[in-house]
């Protein structure tokens, strides 16, 4: 389906028109649109800047739907796998998904290449049968749906509080003592990259703050950190990192929420791994327990502060 736009007044510049009169969301998707030949007047492709007058005719193609692309080339090491369910083991700074669909390596574009069934399994295109995320500085065990009913029952189990997910981190300072963290968490207001926890219920509606629950115990200290065990009981973005640095405890190389630089992490890796699931399956309580091993990046911090 073709869009087209109305005549106009005044002569006006292509990309400036096209957001004016709703046909792109923003002069820099307008210059796309133009840029990637979507965009004709008087049934020509135009640069730009181009003026274009009361008479002409403006026809914008859409944009078609982005999708998951295969890559052959990235390694999936696959902890689980049956019918239903897959479970990946994600390596720290891979995002689990594309933001667009010429954003790769992903997961899911490594995931789309051996298992093409996952890219349909769920709601969103670029997501595929993707269950949950976790950030990019993240490593560790995620689940992917393989069709859509595996992918509604495992997203209402995770709703429901039913899937258990064990964190290992390694925070600064000296933790004594297991923490129930419980401040809601909403987008920060004036940094598109952070979450921020909001402490005064006045303004818990004003932030559209969510609820957020995380239980932290503390393993054993090395050095000036602390190894702990992370149980989130809800699944709010940057949850456990904004949890743990409101309480104290930024998590190691977690530069975003006050954590140092923790050698031999790169830029972006924190020390954060998502060690164990649980995951009921069937109607006889049966439990299914996936572990992914502490990568060798974090096992090396570990070594370093132990020697």
């Amino acid at each position: 389906m073709v869009d087209r736009a109305k005549p106009q007044t005044d002569a006006q510049r292509l990309d400036l028109y096209l957001v004016r009169h709703g046909l792109a969301g923003s002069r820099r998707e307008a210059r796309k649109l133009i840029t990637g030949g979507r965009v004709r007047v008087n049934g020509r492709r135009c640069r730009k800047g181009v003026e274009v007058q009361p008479d002409d005719v403006i026809d914008v193609e859409p944009q078609p739907p982005a999708a998951l692309s295969p890559d052959f080339n990235l390694p999936l090491d696959v902890l689980y796998r049956d019918d239903d369910l897959l479970v990946i083991n994600k390596p720290g700074l891979l995002p689990c998904h594309p933001l667009g669909g010429d954003d790769r390596p992903t997961l899911m574009n490594a995931v789309e290449a051996r298992f093409p069934q996952a890219a349909h399994a769920g709601s969103k295109p670029l997501e595929g049968g993707l269950v949950h995320r976790l950030d990019n500085g993240t490593s560790g065990a995620v689940m992917v749906a393989l069709n859509p009913a595996s992918f509604a029952r495992l997203r209402k189990a995770l709703g429901d509080n039913q899937i258990e997910r064990r964190y290992l981190a390694l925070v600064q300072g000296a933790m004594h003592a297991p923490l129930r963290l419980e401040a809601p968490i909403a987008h920060h207001p004036r940094n598109r990259r952070k979450m921020t926890v909001v402490h005064d219920v006045r303004a818990v509606r004003r932030l559209k703050a969510r609820r957020a629950s995380t239980a932290v115990r503390p393993i054993r200290k090395l050095d000036s950190f602390t190894l702990v065990e992370v149980l989130p009981r809800t699944g709010s973005r940057h949850q456990i990192r904004l949890h743990l640095a409101d309480a104290g405890f930024p998590i190691a190389g977690d530069e975003l929420y006050g954590g140092a630089p923790l050698a031999p992490l790169p830029p972006g890796r924190f020390f954060l791994h998502l060690e164990q699931l649980r995951i009921p399956r069937g109607v006889g309580g049966e439990i299914l327990t996936v572990r992914a091993p502490l990568p060798d990046d974090l096992q090396t911090c570990l070594e370093a502060l132990n020697a």
